[in-house]
């Protein structure tokens, strides 16, 4: 996608879960911007944003990350948590030396880790969590994910683990665009089969309720809901919202888990608008 002839470095930093693959975007003194990706996808979900993002908002520099375990990052030796990963998050910082604060933008994954570092003062300037429910995943959905589990460790994200992937992460018409399902595909490539069940492990299946961590966050905050996730529908996010200070909610149509892949001029709208009403 255009946003790849644009990248001006390339880093593998070092944190207690590995090595995190980042691409950064834009000047180096920049205004700090983490964008990380969902679970068993990594960074390339941001690309067809990330050209949007840099015209509109050309002082930021842009991390984009790909998770513990996916995408080009180190693979994860052993089980962890979303605790952990966030932690993983503050090494990150302090390694690319990111100035002050940060503008945190994270889809589902992303956005669970950004819960947890908004809650900790000092870290993140802002927050915006996409498509992100702050409850544990539905009973329904933990026991497909259990029947998939043994298939994606013993072969990988082969046809019914990778079909699976797809239906979860993309709406029926984004699934039938090439270009579009294409990138969750290559995604599901990249890390080793050990690794992408050790983060389904921790990331998916351990995820705990944090409902009640929404009333420390203390930065401003925008959730994104998607109108075709049934675990984070649009009241989903507004009663979030409502428990969260100085956050508020929007809903982005016709997309499913992966906002920034689906509907990338929709979300960098609301994105621009947050970020100019927040100062």
């Amino acid at each position: 996608m255009s946003a790849l002839s644009e990248i001006e470095r390339t880093e593998s930093v070092p944190t207690r879960l590995g090595r995190l693959h980042v691409r950064r975007f834009g000047p180096d003194d920049g205004r700090p911007t983490v964008l990380w990706s969902s679970m068993f996808v990594d960074g390339h979900t941001w690309d067809s944003s990330l050209p949007l993002l840099r015209s509109a908002e050309p002082g930021r520099t842009f991390l984009v990350v790909d998770p513990p375990g996916l995408g080009l990052s180190e693979p994860l030796r052993r089980r962890t948590s979303i605790v952990e990963a966030a932690d993983a998050a503050v090494d990150l910082l302090e390694q690319v030396q990111a100035s002050g604060a940060v503008d945190w933008v994270g889809n589902a994954f992303g956005g669970h880790v950004g819960f947890e570092l908004a809650a900790r003062p000092g870290l993140l300037r802002s927050l915006v969590a996409v498509s992100a429910p702050p409850e544990p995943i539905p009973a329904s959905l933990r026991h497909q994910i259990q029947l998939l589990k043994p298939l994606l460790r013993l072969a990988g994200p082969v046809g019914p683990v990778r079909n699976a992937v797809v239906r979860a992460m993309l709406t029926d018409a984004s699934a039938a665009d090439r270009d579009i399902r294409s990138v969750v595909v290559e995604s599901l490539r990249r890390p080793g089969r050990a690794s992408m069940a050790l983060a389904l492990r921790s990331f998916i299946l351990d995820r705990v309720d944090v409902t009640r961590t929404l009333a420390s966050i203390g930065v401003p905050s925008l959730f994104v809901a998607s109108d075709d996730r049934g675990d984070w529908a649009p009241a989903d996010a507004e009663r979030a919202a409502r428990l969260t200070p100085g956050a508020r909610a929007v809903t982005v149509t016709g997309a499913r888990t992966l906002v920034p892949l689906e509907q990338p001029e929709a979300l960098v709208g609301h994105l621009v608008a947050f970020w100019r009403s927040a100062g």
